[in-house]
């Protein structure tokens, strides 16, 4: 690893944190206004909505532009959205905002992985990243509810310059400027990304043929035996994973009776799992050996209904660590076979952005859904075994699917070829 991949690594990390604290921030808000339940969901809804709307975009952008400087670009957009809700435009609105800036920064944030190190390093690489990624939503989280807190609210509203009126007079305002500053914190990381040298050809700029080129680019991935199996899984697993962290803040209050900053802190318990599970994966599978860990998917969604059954918080925190490190284990080996598979096949910024789409309307898709069983006023229970039945049932299917394409073709042999 080298210097350029530990600022890559700064720069992911306070932008993560700014976005994960944004959330709770603007679910903080939303209960404070008394807006109905079913619309919380629709609050990441809307953040993963441009993921989706411009993913035959965003590839190409990422690849028209030093990556580096694509990143800085998103980040003044996410700083934007963050203001939109200082200045108390609606936050589905102003964290639509935020996604838009998020989608813009994805494809250069794991694209430029590709650029700059080789095949073999690309699980310790990922492992290094979604650890920093999942570090940062387990501080994001805490972060964003302590910020709102009785505690921490009251403190930040305490400073004072003399002959100066800032104009921030409540917790959400005074909240809203620390999330801002980290996100220019992350923003000058940016500018510190080295340029790795990798130019692409010219960039189509016509939308009609930008969306050809991506619907292209999205037959290629899913028709490749390695690369449908590893998007079928990472795809199944960010729109699991989006649900999940709502489900268990709704869990936090009806069977744990905990009020919201602390429910926020179960969150982070999931991450830590997720943390630890992406670090024994990067250290123990190499990318070869990335398809033995899908059973683990299939386990994870069996735990996860094991939620139901409990009402302790000392029970809560070990079954939402091991939730989090089965998750965090099978995860890592399929983005890096991903992003390899999709480097090999095509550019980096558009196999990524073909990723995002699906994971994203995963997201879209498992949440609206979630919000529709909220609205029908669902016994929570239901919905949790209803929702690790499906993530248990979807995984086995995907792992009946490769051992059905490895009887015909040994594709675990495409691993480590060449760039066509």
């Amino acid at each position: 690893m080298n210097r350029g991949f530990y600022t890559i690594m700064a720069a992911q990390f306070f932008s993560s944190l700014a976005d994960n604290a944004l959330l709770f921030v603007a679910i903080d808000l939303l209960i404070s206004t008394q807006s109905p339940a079913w619309i919380t969901p629709l609050l990441k809804l809307s953040f993963v909505l441009f993921y989706v709307l411009l993913a035959a975009f965003v590839g190409a952008f990422a690849d028209a532009l030093p990556k580096g400087r694509v990143m800085f670009i998103a980040n003044l957009v996410k700083i934007f959205g963050c203001a939109l809700i200082f200045a108390q435009i609606h936050p589905l609105l102003a964290y639509a905002v935020v996604g838009f800036g998020a989608a813009i920064y994805s494809p250069a944030k794991y694209g430029i992985l590709t650029e700059l190190l080789p095949p073999e390093k690309l699980v310790a690489a990922n492992g290094w990243i979604e650890g920093l990624t999942v570090t940062s939503i387990i501080l994001g989280t805490v972060m964003g509810g302590a910020l709102v807190s009785s505690r921490v609210a009251p403190t930040l509203l305490g400073f004072d310059f003399p002959g100066l009126d800032t104009g921030i007079d409540t917790p959400t305002e005074a909240a809203l400027c620390i999330v801002g500053g980290t996100y220019v914190l992350a923003a000058i990381f940016n500018l510190k990304i080295p340029d790795t040298g990798c130019v692409y050809p010219h960039q189509e700029r016509n939308p009609i043929k930008l969306i050809t080129d991506f619907a292209n680019c999205y037959s290629i991935l899913w028709k490749d035996k390695l690369g449908q199996i590893t998007l079928a899984v990472t795809t199944l697993f960010w729109g699991a994973g989006a649900t999940l962290q709502l489900i268990v803040l709704e869990w936090a209050k009806k069977s744990l009776h905990m009020p919201f900053d602390k429910a926020t802190s179960l969150v982070g318990v999931v991450a830590i799992g997720v943390a630890l599970g992406a670090a024994l994966s990067a250290r123990f599978i190499p990318l070869r050996k990335s398809l033995t860990v899908i059973p683990l998917g299939i386990a994870m969604g069996v735990i996860v209904m094991l939620m139901t059954q409990v009402h302790s918080v000392y029970l809560a925190y070990p079954l939402l660590i091991l939730i989090g490190a089965l998750s965090g284990f099978f995860v890592v080996p399929m983005n890096a076979l991903l992003q390899h598979r999709g480097h090999v096949l095509m550019s980096a910024g558009h196999s990524i952005a073909v990723q995002n789409f699906n994971e994203n309307l995963s997201i879209l898709t498992m949440l609206a859904v979630y919000s529709v069983m909220i609205r029908l006023h669902l016994d929570l229970d239901i919905i949790i075994v209803a929702f690790g039945l499906f993530v248990a049932g979807t995984m086995y299917m995907i792992m009946r699917k490769h051992a059905a394409s490895q009887r015909e073709h040994d594709s675990l042999a495409l691993i480590g070829e060449h760039k066509h």
